[in-house]
């Protein structure tokens, strides 16, 4: 959560291709390039690769659970993943068009028959989703290749002209205009907002099924396969999450860093970028995220006092989510404080921090007094179709 947070902030606060270049806007200053290539490197995609282990850890948990108190375990994961689709609608459509639980909602009800095979047919399959998300997004960057040249050509037709200018915008350093219409409709009123998400969801939920499904099924299957082996228990050796730290970050880091070369040396022109933060990230976002998963899981599982603040936080996930959009959202929108695309990227870094804060802060003081996070009661009630016992025994600090 801490590390989406840090790249989420700029599709909060910039235009839409400012997240993948920075240049989107016109120049960019030394910090500016420096901020972004170490997002790039160290951070972009690999927490959302981490989070999709996570996430296909708990499906695997919540059905053995269930089959274990003898309930129709299909039924209760189709409720939760039906219940988060609704969460995830309503994220996209009112808030924020970034939204991942929608994405989340569908691929998890294709993986929850996957939970029944064993961890080596779990690798192999998600090995070979790998691969076909590798083939499918060098298809799309070579037709991107080709649209790109008809575009550009002498006498081009219009419509492969707009089509170029709208990847170009998304990914790229985009159409002046453009980006001046994005950043009044940010500073707008919300009900613009709203107009405009809504106009993209019909459109963006399956192209981000198609464009991502596979890698976010193969890393759902990789969490099954890791909860199997006691991986997030602790139940491994020591020095087998040290080697999976040392080799997953001591290979990840270096790769992820001549990916980020390449598009320095090409400028940062929009076809490269594009390639490296898509088909060439392919490879590199499973190896970082299982490497620093080797590294924080024997280290993050103790008692210690931020131990368990970090523990904390990853309990309430689903809040900690959810309302750091509202407040992004609150910061940078019209209908807030209206600072969309008015702070540079060292200036929204530096107010990461304190969000991290806020999480690491709140999110033990709710726990001791409830037994989920707001957001997770809301989820857990939907989707059992009644209300869940909420606060904890004063008296005895149980449930």
């Amino acid at each position: 959560m801490l590390g989406i947070v840090l790249m989420n902030i700029s599709g909060f606060a910039l235009p839409s291709g400012a997240y993948f270049n920075p240049r989107a806007l016109g120049p960019a200053g030394p910090a500016d390039l420096l901020l972004w290539s170490c997002g790039f490197i160290a951070v972009d995609g690999k927490m959302r690769a981490l989070f999709s282990i996570l996430f296909g850890a708990s499906t695997a948990l919540v059905l053995a659970r269930a089959e274990a108190a003898g309930e129709d375990a299909g039924a209760v994961h189709r409720a939760r993943m039906i219940s988060l689709g609704l969460f995830g609608i309503a994220h996209w459509v009112l808030l924020w068009p970034g939204d991942i639980l929608l994405h989340y909602a569908l691929i998890g009800l294709l993986a929850a028959p996957f939970a029944a095979l064993d961890g080596r047919r779990l690798w192999r399959l998600a090995l070979g989703l790998l691969l076909l998300q590798a083939l499918a997004q060098a298809w799309v960057l070579l037709g991107n290749v080709a649209l790109r040249a008809e575009a550009l050509a002498p006498h081009a037709d219009p419509a492969r002209l707009a089509q170029w200018r709208d990847f170009a915008a998304n990914v790229g350093i985009g159409d002046p205009a453009r980006i001046a219409a994005e950043i009044a409709r940010q500073r707008g009123a919300w009900g613009g907002i709203v107009a405009a998400n809504l106009a993209t969801l019909a459109a963006g939920a399956p192209f981000l099924l198609l464009f991502n499904g596979p890698e976010t099924l193969a890393y759902m299957l990789i969490g099954m396969a890791l909860q199997q082996s006691g991986f997030f228990a602790g139940a491994w050796p020591r020095a087998r999450y040290r080697r999976l730290g040392a080799w997953g970050v001591g290979l990840g880091l270096p790769l992820s860093a001549l990916l980020c070369l390449l598009c320095w040396r090409s400028d940062f022109a929009t076809l490269p970028v594009f390639a490296a933060a898509t088909l060439g990230g392919v490879p590199l976002r499973p190896l970082l995220a299982l490497g620093y998963a080797g590294w924080a899981v024997p280290r993050l599982g103790g008692s210690g006092r931020w131990a368990r603040r970090l523990q904390a936080a990853g309990r309430m996930a689903f809040s900690n989510y959810l309302l750091t959009t509202l407040l992004m959202c609150a910061l940078f929108q019209g209908w807030g404080l209206g600072l969309f695309a008015r702070l540079d990227r060292g200036q929204l870094y530096a107010l990461v921090p304190m969000v991290w804060a806020l999480m690491l802060l709140w999110s033990p003081a709710w726990l001791r007094r409830f037994r989920y996070g707001p957001l997770e009661w809301m989820w857990r009630s939907l989707a059992r179709g009644e209300l869940q016992v909420f606060r904890r025994s004063i008296a005895t600090g149980s449930h």
